[in-house]
């Protein structure tokens, strides 16, 4: 278990490292490629979690505007740091959101609660994946636990394609994605229920 954990931290270290190396070009480019892969892919879906993001990851901020406009109910989630949770409020614009916990924009003093259950679809933040759909955050277990005892919609991870990995370690506790979009376009490792008709 120790040596899985320092394997981990060791990954962690060269992950954040080999997505620094972005260029401010490259990484305006590559989020704005990532956002309209996603577009298509989110089409069929109704009510989305989306992930508020914060540099250098992928820059959902595009997304989040554009699905709104298209009258999609976007659901943020918003970190407890005292019992390592994570709860969700709906928003209607970007301006609500501050930055709270790890710097991560949240819609504090504006939240529109919103229950897990109403989520059809996930985007969720990740330091690197690998072929089968294996994750690695960034530590804490936030999503892990919350997607532990959720399991009714798919889960898309949110990366550049540098993000991708050999191999990820994984414990019992490491909850798999369905699938991961990058700039190259969607992978879908599963063959979860609400994926199977999504034209990517």
């Amino acid at each position: 278990m120790n040596a899985t954990k320092s394997d981990k931290e060791q990954l962690r270290d060269a992950l954040r490292l080999t997505r620094q190396e972005i260029s401010p070009e490259q990484y305006a480019t590559r989020s704005a490629e990532i956002a309209q892969h996603l577009f298509s892919l989110l089409k069929p879906f109704d009510t989305i979690l989306v992930y508020v993001s914060k540099h250098p990851e992928v820059d959902t901020s595009p997304l989040i505007v554009r699905l709104l406009e298209e009258g999609k109910h976007v659901i943020v989630p918003i970190i407890q740091r005292a019992d390592c949770s994570l709860r969700f409020s709906y928003i209607k614009t970007l301006d609500v959101l501050v930055p709270g916990t790890f710097h991560v924009p949240e819609p504090l003093g504006n939240e529109i609660p919103a229950d897990p259950t109403e989520i059809d679809v996930a985007l969720i933040p990740l330091l690197g994946f690998d072929a089968l759909g294996n994750r690695i955050g960034y530590g804490a277990g936030y999503y892990d636990r919350f997607l532990a005892k959720n399991t009714h919609f798919p889960t898309v991870g949110v990366a550049f394609a540098v993000q991708e990995c050999q191999h990820i370690p994984h414990e019992p506790t490491d909850q798999t994605l369905d699938a991961v979009v990058t700039e190259s376009g969607a992978t879908v490792f599963s063959h979860h229920r609400d994926l199977l008709h999504v034209h990517i």
